[in-house]
């Protein structure tokens, strides 16, 4: 008897060692995100017990270190204490708009006035959680232009152009938070967009120095990322490029590096944009264009992450595109229905 109790616990020791045997050492450029997510640990339970195998080997705010072989989590963590864990952080108070059955009458006050009220039309992204973050804001308006005497600040056509995507992806019964806000500004239907610098990471007044801005925000998707029970779960960071004026550009996008998901989804949305515009311009052609590239908020942040760039500031064909409120509309909508693409294929398990 006593044997066997010994050979039980010998078993039993060998699993868990096993278990926690598993390691991988980052690549160039990766953070604790984009690592797990590569190695396949993209629930909040693993990246808990990740901090906890792996104590005294992260650098400064849990970065990771090169060269350093790091233990990953077992692929289901189920422990209680790592659930304990997720419980909500009473401080942080999500702007969310929960899913409701289609024909649902809802308000938010975030649209303005003329938009504010709207109608869930479906529940084609019931189930999915989207962190929208406009480029810049607050003390940093982004890249400028100036168009018949009016400055053009890419932080208010992203915020813009945001907005009407929150309130798209709502309409189709997902779940929204706005990361970037502005108390004032709603949906506006202006050509030219007023600057101002009241935006804030949700009531958080927004840093100058752009390091702390990104991380900031990055946080923020984190804290409410877990917060979500929701499997499907996307970042969405909207800009506006600044190149020579004499460049035209398409609408093109980008995703962290070694993020298979991320590549499906920035890949269907550029297809998505494809395809409108050759039922709306069929002589036109489209060349948007879908890169991987280093960029923080894509690196630290744990849901999917998609960064758009709209256009060029600089350009007066590109300009077209975010000028005329039309056009922004369009641009929301094509990114939406991208985004239900994208869900519909996850629900599928396509690849």
């Amino acid at each position: 008897m006593k044997q066997y109790i010994l050979y039980l616990l010998f078993i039993i020791l060998s699993i868990s060692v096993f278990a926690q045997s598993r390691k991988d050492t980052p690549r160039e450029g990766e953070g604790v995100y984009a690592f797990l997510r590569r190695n396949k640990c993209t629930e909040t339970e693993q990246y808990n017990r990740f901090l906890e195998l792996n104590k005294g080997k992260l650098g400064k705010n849990n970065a990771l270190k090169k060269g350093v072989a790091y233990i990953l989590p077992d692929a289901s963590p189920k422990s209680k204490n790592s659930r304990s864990k997720d419980k909500p952080d009473a401080k942080a108070k999500p702007d969310k708009e929960s899913a409701q059955s289609a024909g649902a009458k809802r308000t938010y006050k975030l649209f303005g006035k003329k938009y504010e009220d709207y109608t869930i039309k479906s529940d084609k992204l019931k189930g999915a959680t989207f962190f929208l973050s406009g480029g810049h804001g607050g003390p940093d308006p982004g890249a400028t232009a100036k168009v018949d005497g009016h400055m053009l600040h890419e932080d208010e056509y992203a915020y813009d152009i945001t907005l009407r995507l929150a309130r798209c992806l709502m309409e189709e019964g997902a779940t929204v938070h706005m990361i970037i806000q502005d108390a004032k500004d709603g949906i506006r239907d202006d050509r030219y967009l007023a600057n101002s610098n009241r935006e804030t990471c949700m009531g958080q007044a927004i840093p100058l120095n752009q390091v702390k801005r990104l991380k900031q925000r990055s946080e923020k998707i984190n804290s409410l990322s877990k917060q979500s029970k929701d499997k499907y779960k996307r970042a969405v960071f909207i800009h506006l490029d600044s190149r020579s004026n004499k460049q035209r550009l398409d609408v093109f996008f980008y995703h962290a590096k070694n993020s298979a998901e991320g590549k499906k989804l920035a890949k269907t949305i550029r297809d998505t944009f494809d395809d409108h515009y050759n039922t709306h311009q069929p002589n036109r052609g489209f060349t948007g264009t879908v890169s991987t590239r280093n960029l923080y908020v894509l690196d630290n942040t744990a849901p999917i992450g998609l960064f758009a760039e709209l256009g060029n500031i600089q350009n007066t064909f590109d300009q077209r595109r975010f000028l005329d409120p039309d056009n922004r509309q369009a641009l929301a909508n094509w990114m939406c229905r991208g985004y239900i693409k994208d869900y519909e294929n996850r629900k599928a398990g396509k690849k």
